[in-house]
């Protein structure tokens, strides 16, 4: 399809090997997984002593450090630089198919760094969610896109920033929450945005109609399409650890979600916008709905740019390192602040790189936050009425009163997603978890944060046993600061 970029496509290939190799390596060493014995530190590395009495010996490990490359991992001496056949050598439950998710986030990896990076800073706002070609600082299956050929990566995923055209979907009789658009409505029928990846691998025998042509996002399936609004669509294929389709429950309590998290978001004096649900529609099934939010940069003001956390990193480089610390300092004192402050009243949201984004002034200081994508936040009745909040009008997995899972929810997206990719290391997370919250004022949350395990998503296990999350303490890298 390109055959321009076949040279630089296999160049890439071993670094983005190495890379997605020292991602499936933290994973390993820091995971609870059920076929490792024990994990002995060395000065030289860390050894993993297998359930079968194998070996596994690695680099040292940081859990929090990020651009790492691992060359090579040795299992009972033999060397591995290529992490799918390492999977395959090591015969666990579940590692076939992991072998072929990380096969194909090499590729995809490798692929993704044959774009040249924009020359410039962001003409558009949008351009700022098209800018990094690595994915995931964390997940060993950072670029996995199963179900894409090379030439749907390049036509439909941002990094490689095209033009898509949409489809829509005539559907009537479909579930609209919210006023449904008169441009995408044919008489009785709504009719629902579709990625073309979708229309071509999942709908096939449905009729589509041409639809608006749009930027991809940070996201992928989430698109802009000029003006103020921004439309999720759903993608029946596995991005990362999910599946992105969009569930009737999605659908159904969209604006009612959101509501709620704009009307708590209200209290926090304007440091946090929320980019509310404008409308939502489906067909009763995951694989055809799509939602309208409204977009996030629109909460820019003069000299301002609405940038995703993920990207904030890029914006930082350029500046001398004293200034860099004092723009992540900020923005960490900003962020933390305003996760604890919207937990305490009573919704846990998932403040990653891409679901947060920071409003920055001219001299890339971070003056307030916006938050999108309400689908997996949590709202906790008992603690919204604390604050003197009415009942949400909202039932089923989205309400969750456990202290432990709000807390999770919270804390392993803001410092995985966020904060982590910023610091770089365990030891410059812990000076920047200390600096952000030495002025607040003191809750149990922030005790837990500040002190207990941190709880992060166990991105290796999650592929290797599917169908639920699963979970990691780490220490808490505060802990690191008394060393």
């Amino acid at each position: 399809m390109r055959p321009e970029l076949a040279a630089a496509c296999e160049a890439a290939l071993p670094a983005a090997r190495a890379a997605v190799l020292a991602r499936l390596w933290r994973g390993l060493v820091h995971e609870p997984l059920p076929w490792v014995a024990e994990r002995a530190p060395g000065r030289d590395g860390v050894t993993l002593e297998l359930a079968d009495g194998r070996r596994l010996h690695g680099p040292p490990s940081d859990p929090w450090a990020t651009g790492t490359e691992a060359a090579v991992l040795e299992l009972d001496g033999r060397p591995y630089d290529h992490p799918a056949r390492l999977l395959a050598a090591l015969s666990v439950p579940g590692g076939e198919r992991l072998a072929a998710e990380l096969d194909h986030s090499v590729a995809s990896l490798a692929l993704s760094r044959t774009t040249p990076p924009p020359a410039g800073p962001p003409a558009a706002p949008w351009e700022w969610e098209q800018r990094s070609p690595d994915g995931h600082p964390y997940h060993p299956t950072c670029r996995s896109r199963p179900g894409f050929s090379a030439a749907e990566q390049l036509a439909y995923a941002p990094e490689h920033r095209p033009v898509v055209n949409l489809r829509l979907a005539p559907v009537t009789g479909a579930t609209v929450r919210g006023p449904w658009p008169r441009q995408l409505r044919d008489g009785e029928a709504a009719l629902i945005p579709v990625h073309p990846w979708q229309a071509r691998h999942v709908l096939t025998g449905r009729t589509l109609l041409p639809g608006p042509q749009a930027h991809p996002l940070l996201s992928l399936r989430t698109l802009d399409l000029g003006g103020d609004t921004h439309v999720k669509t759903a993608l029946s294929t596995q991005i990362t650890s999910a599946v992105r389709d969009i569930s009737a429950y999605s659908v159904e309590r969209a604006l009612a979600t959101s509501e709620v998290a704009a009307r708590v978001a209200d209290r926090l004096e304007g440091r946090l916008h929320i980019a509310r649900t404008l409308a939502a529609a489906g067909a009763g099934t995951p694989d055809l709905a799509a939602m309208l939010r409204e977009s996030p940069y629109r909460y820019a003001g003069e000299g301002e740019r609405v940038v995703p956390v993920a990207e904030l990193p890029a914006l930082f480089a350029p500046l001398a390192p004293a200034e860099r610390r004092e723009r992540i300092t900020g923005f960490a004192r900003l962020a933390v602040g305003v996760c604890l402050d919207l937990l305490d009243l009573g919704v846990a949201v998932e403040g990653h790189g891409q679901n947060l984004l920071a409003v920055v002034d001219a001299a890339g200081r971070a003056r307030r936050l916006v938050y999108r994508d309400l689908a997996d936040i949590r709202i906790s009745p008992a603690r919204l009425a604390r604050h003197g909040f009415p009942a949400p009008p909202l039932t089923g997995r989205l309400l969750d009163d456990d202290p432990r899972a709000l807390r999770r929810k919270v804390f392993g997206c803001l410092v995985t997603g966020a904060l982590g990719p910023l610091a770089g290391s365990a030891h410059a997370l812990g000076a920047l978890l200390e600096d952000a919250t030495r002025e607040l004022a003191p809750t149990e949350d922030l005790r837990a944060l500040r002190e207990e395990r941190l709880p992060v998503k166990a991105l290796t296990l999650m592929r290797l046993s599917p169908g639920r999350d699963h979970w990691a303490l780490l220490p808490n890298p505060m802990d690191s600061l008394a060393d």
